[in-house]
C-alpha cells in the first residue's frame, strides 16, 4: 500500500522521535529556569522572563522557526570571520529544530512550573526552613514533589503539543516524516495515503505518551484521590 516507502517513514519516525525528545531536554532546562526568574525577587529576572514568556507565545511557531534558522545561519556567518573561519557555516536543520522547539516550549513550560509552584501553600517551605533546612533542601525535599505532581497535566498536553509541531523542522528541509511523506508522495502522485500514514503515526505517538504519563501521573500522587465532577 505504501509502495515500498514504509522503511523511508520509519526512518522519519525515528528522527522525528529523537527531535522531540531532544527539544523536550532544552525546554525542560528554560522552563524551570523561566519559572525560577518569574518568581524571583529580582526585577530584572521577572522582567526578562515576562518578555521571553509574552513574545514566544504571541509569535507563529512557524515564524520563530524560520528566524532561528535563517537568521541564526546570518548571525553565524557574520561571527565566524572575527573568530578566524573563513569557510560559510551551515547550521544544522537539526540542531536548528531543537533549538527552535525547545526555545518555544520552555516558555510555556515555564508557565506551567510557575503555576504549580504558586498553588503549593507557602508556608510549607517556611515549615521546612523552621525544622532547620536549607532552601534547596526545601525545595528539593517538599516544593519539587509536589509541583512535580501538580505540572504533570500542563506538562502531558505541551510534550503532546511538542511532538506535533516537530512536523514543522520539514520546512527547514530536514528529513522528519513530513519531508517522507511528501517525497513519497510526490513520487507516487498519492498524497493522501502518505499524509495520512503520518498523521497514524503521530496519533500513535501522542497515544503511548497519553497513556504512559497517566501511569505516571498515579505514580507521583500516592494517597491523592481524583475528584469527578
Amino acid at each position: 500500500m505504501l509502495h515500498g516507502y514504509g522503511w523511508s517513514l520509519l526512518e522519519g519516525l525515528r528522527l522525528t522521535l529523537g527531535m522531540a525528545g531532544a527539544s523536550l531536554a532544552v525546554a525542560l532546562l528554560l522552563g524551570l529556569a523561566g519559572a525560577a526568574a518569574r518568581l524571583s525577587r529580582s526585577a530584572f529576572w521577572r522582567g526578562l522572563a515576562l518578555i521571553y514568556t509574552t513574545v514566544v507565545r504571541g509569535v507563529p511557531d512557524l515564524v520563530l522557526m524560520l528566524l532561528v534558522f535563517y537568521g541564526g545561519q546570518l548571525a553565524v556567518n557574520e561571527i565566524a570571520p572575527h573568530l578566524g573561519i573563513d569557510e560559510y557555516v551551515d547550521i544544522d536543520p537539526f540542531v536548528a529544530g531543537v533549538a527552535t522547539i525547545g526555545f518555544i516550549f520552555g516558555a510555556y513550560l515555564a508557565e506551567t512550573f510557575r503555576g504549580a509552584i504558586l498553588a503549593i501553600p507557602l508556608g510549607q517551605a517556611e515549615a521546612a526552613r523552621a525544622f532547620g533546612m536549607s532552601a534547596p533542601q526545601a525545595f528539593r525535599r517538599i516544593v519539587l514533589p509536589q509541583m512535580v505532581r501538580l505540572a504533570i497535566p500542563g506538562f502531558a498536553n505541551n510534550w503532546l503539543v511538542l511532538v506535533k509541531s516537530t512536523a514543522l523542522v520539514s520546512v527547514i528541509g530536514l528529513n522528519d516524516m513530513m519531508q517522507k511523506a511528501g517525497q513519497a508522495a510526490g513520487a507516487t502522485r498519492e498524497p493522501f495515503t502518505f499524509y495520512l500514514a503520518v498523521g497514524a503515526l503521530y496519533l500513535a505517538i501522542t497515544t503511548l505518551s497519553v497513556l504512559v504519563l497517566r501511569v505516571v501521573e498515579k505514580r507521583c500522587s500516592p494517597g491523592v484521590r481524583a475528584i469527578h465532577l
